[in-house]
């Protein structure tokens, strides 16, 4: 049980390193969650402090889902704690708790007074690490979204929302077997909910038209108080 707690622990610590925040004061001096929307994510830098910048912490976020995923997961020493009724390994439901972790991390940070970014890049790398032939479609749904309506926070939504409808597709529609379907399913569902949850102010200025679109992302301004 220790040891289960102790990778779940250290994925969560992985997840929270607050990689916006670190990028932000090191390139401008700034609190990034101070300009902008306030979001700790690279979304937000990337409209602050330019494409550099916001690509090397996507990057790295993606990467803290992934290593907590695939490496983090794999440090664990005893057997697994409960009695495992999932389709599934031990191994690919450490896995599974491990790249949650990171996300919960990402979202709530204990390094940066728990408010950080909206998991989706973290969330990302740790389906890359789970379902990884799923992560293309998901990424195909995000680009199309983005490409057409210029809105990240709209592609974020989509592509949260098309994993949980892709498993069903290919499952019920196409008959492919989906291994650990029946688990994976309500992971995935859980998961668009929660990253639709961190984007509900999103949402709001998406229905008001009041939010940021891509081609607005060369400007240094103060957090949006609305």
């Amino acid at each position: 049980m220790l040891s289960l707690l102790y990778v779940i622990l250290l994925s969560y610590l992985v997840g929270s390193i607050p990689t916006s925040i670190i990028i932000s004061k090191l390139v401008k001096g700034i609190d990034i969650r101070q300009y902008g929307s306030g979001n700790a994510g690279g979304t937000n830098v990337m409209r602050i402090l330019g494409f550099k910048a916001g690509i090397t912490v996507i990057i790295i976020d993606i990467l803290k889902g992934l290593f907590a995923t695939v490496v983090i997961s794999k440090l664990m020493y005893s057997p697994f704690p409960f009695n495992n009724y999932t389709p599934f390994e031990d191994i690919t439901l450490v896995k599974i708790l491990c790249g949650s972790a990171a996300v919960v991390g990402h979202i709530w940070t204990i390094f940066g007074g728990f408010k950080g970014g909206k998991g989706i890049a973290t969330a990302a790398g740790m389906l890359i690490g789970i379902a990884p032939w799923d992560i293309l479609i998901v990424l195909g749904v995000f680009l199309i979204v983005l490409f057409i309506s210029k809105y990240v926070s709209l592609g974020s939504i989509s592509a949260a929302i098309s994993f949980p409808l892709t498993l069903i597709f290919r499952a019920n529609v196409l008959k492919a077997e989906v291994e650990g379907y029946g688990t994976l399913i309500y992971f995935s569902i859980g998961m668009a909910l929660l990253l639709i949850f961190t984007h509900r102010k999103n949402i709001i200025r998406l229905i008001q038209g009041k939010e940021h679109k891509i081609t607005n992302f060369n400007f240094l301004k103060r957090k949006n108080k609305q």
